[in-house]
């Protein structure tokens, strides 16, 4: 099979990889309909995250081929859309609602890469999700998005404690911050304030649900938001970045008792202590549970309440993918579909 292999920063390359077979019994192997590029992918490609051969790829749709005997949930034909984190779905953990920490948890990627033809899927009854029947080709981009950027966006409002009556500011205007407005919006947000300089990303936002547009960053965008909300700051504030601006910035947006949502990977960040001492929040954040809220997004993307797949500015053959990388770092891409033969 073909697939997605970043040999160093910068250095992206398609090659003939191993077919997966079933290794344990509780595997599946997935032919891959669709994938993409994550802006995660991004850190090791500019050389912030350590990269040597690594199989690249974490968000992926696509139809059931084979499945381990112990596999209990899925059949061989089942479409399915798998979350970024491996999980059995049983555990403790699992229960209370945070896949991402399973006690069996490990990223697909690196390990796995589902930039692909193919994967095997560990822990596939815990992992995939089946959606009703075979969707419509228009479905797919949506339900790949459900795969991480839905999911994470998603968590990040749910972390924000987004709901009616709620301001909720969303810092960064990425393709998971664009999938925090949508959450928030349909989590029933009041108000909702997109931190954005770019004017594609920000007609995107609107159509998502935004009310407001701040391009002002650092303390200009905190003192700005600050005078949209009676000086107060928002209820409910996203970090979908990881710099240490944008976290700072997040943190001083947010109002006293207001709760903050990070998800974006945040190398580097230095969180001064006294600052968050005196800020007053509520934090929660961290790798997103996606599994925990699959069945209700597919839901929503199979009866075309939500069309998440707009996030997706750019899409180019998997063979493409080195112009995907690129494109998406030289800002001229948000987010890139790749589709596979």
């Amino acid at each position: 099979m073909r697939g997605v292999i970043m040999h160093a920063p910068g250095d992206v390359r398609v090659e003939d990889r191993e077919d997966p077979t079933i290794i344990e019994p509780t595997d599946a192997i997935v032919r891959l309909t669709a994938t993409c590029i994550c802006g995660s992918d991004l850190w090791p490609y500019r050389g912030i995250e350590p990269v040597d051969h690594t199989l690249m790829g974490h968000e992926y749709v696509g139809i059931v081929e084979e499945i381990g005997a112990e596999v209990k949930t899925l059949a061989v034909g089942d479409f399915v859309v798998g979350s970024f984190v491996i999980s059995d779905n049983t555990c403790e953990i699992c229960q209370a609602g945070f896949q991402s920490k399973c006690v069996h948890a490990s990223f697909v990627a690196g390990g796995i890469g589902t930039q692909a033809q193919k994967a095997r899927i560990p822990y596939a009854d815990g992992t995939l999700v089946a959606t009703p029947g075979q969707p419509d080709a228009d479905l797919i981009p949506s339900l790949l998005a459900a795969s991480d950027v839905l999911g994470t966006g998603w968590f990040a409002a749910e972390a924000a404690q987004a709901g009616p009556g709620k301001t909720v500011a969303v810092v960064g205007d990425g393709a998971v911050g664009l999938m925090s407005i949508l959450a928030a919006k349909q989590l029933g947000a009041e108000r909702i304030i997109a931190m954005s300089r770019h004017a594609d990303r920000q007609e995107l936002a609107r159509f998502y649900g935004a009310t407001d547009i701040v391009e002002e960053r650092g303390e200009e965008g905190v003192a700005r938001i600050k005078e949209l909300t009676g000086g107060l700051g928002a209820h409910s504030v996203v970090e979908a970045v990881g710099t240490q601006e944008s976290f700072m910035q997040a943190v001083g947006a947010t109002r006293g008792g207001g709760h903050l949502g990070y998800v974006g990977v945040n190398y580097d960040v230095q969180i001064p202590g006294m600052e968050l001492f005196f800020a007053g929040i509520h934090t929660l954040g961290g790798p997103a549970p996606v599994r925990r809220y699959l069945p209700h997004l597919i839901e929503l993307i199979w009866d075309r309440t939500i069309d998440p797949g707009k996030v997706f500015d750019l899409t180019l053959p998997l063979e493409d993918a080195a112009e995907g990388y690129k494109a998406m770092a030289e800002r001229r891409a948000t987010k890139v579909l790749l589709t596979l033969d």
